[in-house]
């Protein structure tokens, strides 16, 4: 998820602790949800860097805590060095111990943890014990629902409080606490309700035949910020399919309308591009990889994609590799590229 969706999840989580918190505590939640996207600094380095780095060292369960306990210590730093306002109307805190501190963080740390589960690439949990991808292509890194229910989750109580201030009341209006954790349990149930579709639109695309051709294996992605429409992909025996899967009543699901990828007929270079590091490293982290191989005139070039991704998708999580070789089949080159690069 992008940076406002996980620091409003944080405020969320922060409004319902409210005076149970300890000091700083609400700066804390929102400090460690946000703090994994550090490694999006990876991108800099270009799709090499971003490949090894994003979304794995501060994403992972050991570099969580590793993160939790050095903001868990800056912030008990912070407490001793400055001094709490005196005024009558303020809140006395005691001293902030590092337990309470590193356990605020790693709440803060875990919403962030479970958020990029949902979505996006996913993350490398077990990193760097395990290369392995965890993910449930539940929603979009950019969900404008997810982004409603946390804003008005997060201002009506204050719009509330606000109208009955000025007609004059003295009830308050709705309690922040309550609101958020309402809002937390309205984001949990739309979580559910995605996970009851992808799991629809999955069955959806195995159970089919795509120009005569049965889907041996298959993914659904999200494709919009609708409950009601994914991206389908289906492997067959020799080719690859891509199709839009509408769900819902009246919905028209077409298989015979897919996009169809075949796949590269064994051959040398084929075999080459696929024993090297370079293209294990991406296999690991590819959903769907699909390899094409182009012969030159005195070369060879090998790429493979993730078909998880559509062609036009601009998401730098788009990756591809582009191994070169001579006629020798000897790889000259061999680079990561974003798919968005202007002359991949």
């Amino acid at each position: 998820m992008e940076p406002f969706t996980h620091a409003f999840t944080s405020l969320a989580l922060a409004r319902t602790g409210g005076r149970r918190l300890p000091r700083f505590g609400t700066a804390m939640l929102v400090v460690a949800g946000v703090a994994p996207d550090l490694d999006y600094a990876s991108y800099l380095g270009g799709p090499s860097a971003f490949l090894r780095f994003h979304r794995t060292v501060l994403h992972s369960i050991g570099g969580s805590i590793v993160m939790a306990a050095v903001l868990a210590a800056i912030f008990c730093v912070l407490d001793r060095k400055i001094p709490q306002s005196k005024t009558a109307q303020s809140r006395t805190f005691p001293p902030l111990a590092f337990p309470p501190a590193f356990a605020v963080c790693a709440i803060g740390a875990a919403g962030h943890l479970l958020l990029d589960l949902a979505s996006g690439v996913g993350v490398q949990l077990l990193w760097p014990f395990r290369m392995h991808w965890s993910g449930w292509d539940l929603a979009t890194n950019l969900d404008p629902w997810i982004l409603l229910i946390l804003i008005a989750g997060l201002l009506l109580p204050m719009l509330f409080r606000l109208i009955n201030e000025e007609v004059g009341e003295r009830k308050k209006g709705p309690g922040g606490g309550r609101a958020a954790v309402f809002t937390l349990v309205l984001l949990a149930l739309y979580f559910g309700a995605r996970a009851h579709f992808h799991g629809e639109a999955v069955n959806l695309v195995l159970s089919s035949e795509y120009h005569g051709r049965v889907a041996l294996s298959g993914d659904a992605f999200p494709k919009s910020s609708t409950l009601f429409d994914w991206r389908g992909v289906a492997v067959t025996d020799n080719t690859i399919e891509e199709i839009d899967v509408p769900l819902g009543a009246g919905a028209d699901f077409d298989p015979d309308r897919s996009l169809t990828h075949y796949k590269p007929e064994n051959s040398r270079a084929l075999v080459v591009g696929q024993k090297t590091a370079a293209t294990a490293a991406f296999e690991a982290y590819a959903r769907i990889p699909f390899a094409t191989v182009e012969h030159h005139e005195a070369d060879y070039r090998f790429e493979i994609h993730d078909l998880r991704f559509a062609p036009d998708d601009t998401d730098p999580a788009n990756i591809f590799l582009r191994e070169e070789m001579n006629s020798d089949l000897q790889i000259t080159r061999w680079r990561f590229l974003f798919a968005s690069s202007p002359n991949p």
